[in-house]
């Protein structure tokens, strides 16, 4: 039964001396559905790009069709909604279905304040804004049949434009229309005759003031980003110079970095621990066992912390009326800090967890040591294969290749649907009356409903063959930029085997081992590559489509409905890190072997499923010593572009530009620290993964003889108590 889970140990084979050579191709099936796959991707980008039109996502639309700014609309860039109150009725559906309101394209948004009903009685038609087919000059209706047709607006205010929408003035000058109006005894009203007061506006037209605040902040942002780019692409130079100096130190540091911690965190666990033993001093009869674990502690523990946990205890103990659990709950920490309960129990669940860090300590030192051994082995790997270190920015810059033209296709695929227009109306209740609805209907569906409003156009787009285009294209995104990240990993993986097997580094290293696993890669594992990827695109798709159905059930009263989507949404979160964990493992075998996808996943799962507890402690050792070095390099960068941005480097301040915000290149010279962290240690982990699995197949392939010499370092050796015998010792 355990043969299932393990297998058996990988057998000798005087043959193999690293990567292998002549290999064939594997998963040819999967490679030629990728390419399949790939061109019904290029016909929908097709489809898009000679339907689709993004403009019409871009600009404005009037309620006709027409494009303001370009065509026959090219001098009229501006969009005026003729009530913005229905923007507001319509709720939060007007971001999908559009505003409720005739909309036309004009020259300049409206500057002053107008009313309709002051111009009933004298029937001047001038100051009206209205529809392109309605011309005041000719036509026979009156002002009153104008407005309540919707053919002109019932009022205008004085508005800017704002992405060339015409928004009310009021929220750039922060104005109070209502005291406005009132100065000026103007009555606004809408079509309907309701009252357009100062308040409602502003609360009508909200959605639209955002754009405005936004379009001024990101001005502001894009002027600092402009005066400092160049101090920010020195200070990501520097960033990857970090990056390169601090993997190069990882050759000695790396035991230390590990150590400390671990030190650092039982001692973290000790604070706590004296105020356990304290209390045993107390409560029970063996004094002097006591004093010998206080005394031990004190000695292994910082004197300062002690002294602050005993001194804290003590004060509680003194004073009665804190003593005790409280009876009624308070969200106040203050009061519970103030416990000497609190930090009891914090105490004895510190020494539990410290004694079980200790005991794992004893336990696993030697596996400790021996991820820092593999650690260090990384270090030197990448120090003899300098080019690794900028192989990222090849799949890097795929990535970007592969999101752009994801982006671009995506945006002419939802502009090619054909336009919809939408009516208001009023629909029959069952006994028979009228019950009038904002909400937009398209026109095609109205069904018997009694129309009060003409069709109007809302928006392009919405065929329902579109969204099966998108959802085609989504997938097709995943897939191919996983399967840029598996290219990436398995060339990768191809160089540091390259090294590992190598008997005498660097002189058996080939001579360019990263181009020779990029040219393996493409020439036999084309389809390996598609179906390792292709696993992690379903899970992903699978992840979007729960994402969205969690979204719909927000609103919804089924609580059973909600648990199962949250727990279908964390299994299949676990399923996809499962996942990239066989795929990564199976990418670095099939790089060694040359076998398919399948074959090499098994393998590499049973590999590790031999050495599972290795393999845990290397993991988690290897992951917390690239997380402490990604944010050193991460926080350096920060810190050093938080003292320059703000002028506090006195040497440099003339250099410094003057800035609305000093946050901006602060943040930007983070996030770009981080990234640039990421892709060097990236391949770090790459590297100290491969060795890892070359390290276990050597272990399980040799024995140390002279016909069956190790390949590994001799400080793993030294860590394993073995060694190499006869003339393989004394070649190495």
């Amino acid at each position: 039964m355990t043969f299932l889970f393990t297998g058996y140990p990988t057998p000798y084979d005087p043959t193999f001396k690293g990567p292998i050579k002549n290999r064939s191709c594997t998963d040819v099936i999967c490679c030629i559905l990728f390419f399949i796959f790939l061109a019904g991707m290029v016909a929908c980008s097709a489809l898009g790009f000679i339907h689709g039109n993004p403009i019409q996502l871009i600009y404005p639309t009037d309620s006709e069709g027409n494009i303001c700014g370009t065509g026959s609309k090219k001098n009229q860039p501006n969009l005026f909604f003729f009530d913005l109150l229905k923007c507001y009725q319509s709720g939060p559906g007007v971001a999908v279905q559009g505003c409720p309101t005739p909309q036309i394209c004009v020259r300049e948004c409206p500057s002053s304040y107008y009313v309709y009903v002051e111009s009933l009685i004298s029937n001047n038609k001038s100051e009206l804004i209205c529809k392109d087919s309605v011309d005041v000059t000719t036509t026979t209706k009156d002002i009153n049949a104008l407005v309540l047709d919707e053919d002109c607006a019932a009022y205008t205010v004085p508005s800017s434009p704002v992405l060339g929408r015409c928004v009310p003035s009021i929220f750039s000058d922060l104005v109070d229309l209502a005291a406005t109006l009132s100065t000026n005894n103007k009555t606004l009203e809408n079509a309907e005759g309701t009252p357009i007061t100062g308040e409602l506006l502003q609360t009508s037209s909200k959605f639209l003031a955002y754009f405005m605040s936004a379009a001024e902040f990101g001005e502001r942002i894009f002027k600092d980003i402009l005066d400092s780019w160049w101090l920010i692409l020195v200070f990501l130079t520097l960033t990857m110079f970090l990056s390169f100096i601090w993997i190069v130190l990882l050759r000695w540091i790396a035991g230390i970095i590990v150590w400390v911690s671990i030190f650092a965190v039982l001692g973290g666990l000790g604070f706590c621990e004296t105020l356990f033993f304290h209390s045993l001093l107390i409560r029970n009869a063996f004094t002097h066992i006591s004093y010998m674990c206080l005394i031990f502690t004190t000695l292994a523990m910082e004197t300062e912390r002690v002294y602050y946990t005993v001194t804290q205890y003590l004060t509680l103990r003194d004073h009665p009326e804190y003593s005790g659990l409280p009876v009624v709950f308070t969200i106040n920490l203050a009061y519970y800090i103030n416990l000497k309960e609190t930090w009891l129990g914090l105490a004895i669940i510190s020494s539990i967890v410290l004694v079980i860090l200790v005991l794992m300590l004893v336990f696993l030192c030697g596996r400790i040591r021996m991820a820092v051994e593999l650690i260090k082995e990384g270090s030197r790997a990448i120090g003899k294969m300098m080019s690794t270190l900028f192989f990222p920015l090849f799949p890097f810059i795929l990535q970007l290749a592969v999101i752009a033209y994801w982006v671009v296709s995506a945006v002419y695929i939802a502009s090619m649907g054909s336009p919809q227009s939408y009516t208001n109306g009023t629909n029959t209740t069952d006994d028979g009356g009228l019950t009038y609805y904002i909400k937009r209907i398209p026109c095609e569906d109205t069904g018997n409903a009694h129309v009060s409003d003409i069709c109007s156009f809302v928006k392009y787009g919405g065929d329902k063959y579109t969204v099966y285009l998108e959802i085609y294209m989504l997938f097709m995104f995943f897939w191919c930029l996983n399967f840029v990240i598996a290219l990436g990993q398995m060339t990768l993986a191809g160089a540091f085997a390259s090294y590992y097997w190598a008997w005498e580094k660097p002189r058996d290293i080939p001579t360019f081992p990263l181009m020779s696993a990029l040219w393996r890669c493409f020439r036999f594992h084309f389809g390996s590559l598609a179906f390792g990827s292709l696993l992690v695109a379903i899970v992903q798709l699978v992840r979007v489509f729960l994402e969205y159905l969690d979204s719909k059930l927000k609103g919804s009263e089924n609580g059973a409905a909600k648990f199962v989507a949250k727990c279908l949404k964390c299994c299949f979160w676990c399923l996809e890190k499962l996942i990239k964990f066989i795929n990564k493992n199976a990418y670095i075998l099939i790089a060694v072997y040359g076998k398919n996808f399948c074959t090499s996943a098994k393998n590499a799962f049973l590999l590790i499923m031999r050495n599972i507890v290795r393999t845990v402690v290397l993991d988690r050792v290897a992951d917390f010593v690239l997380f402490l070095s990604k944010i050193f390099v991460t926080a350096a960068a920060f810190v050093g572009a938080f003292f320059w941005f703000q002028g506090r480097v006195p040497f440099f301040r003339e250099y410094v530009p003057n800035l609305n915000y000093y946050w901006t290149p602060i943040v930007l010279v983070g996030i770009g620290a981080f990234m640039i962290a990421t892709c060097f240690f990236s391949v770090y982990d790459m590297a100290v993964d491969t060795l890892f699995l070359c390290f276990l197949e050597d272990l399980e392939r040799h024995d140390g003889s002279e016909e069956k010499p190790y390949y590994m370092s001799k400080g793993l050796m030294n860590l394993l108590g073995k060694e190499n015998s006869g003339r393989a010792a004394a070649e190495r």
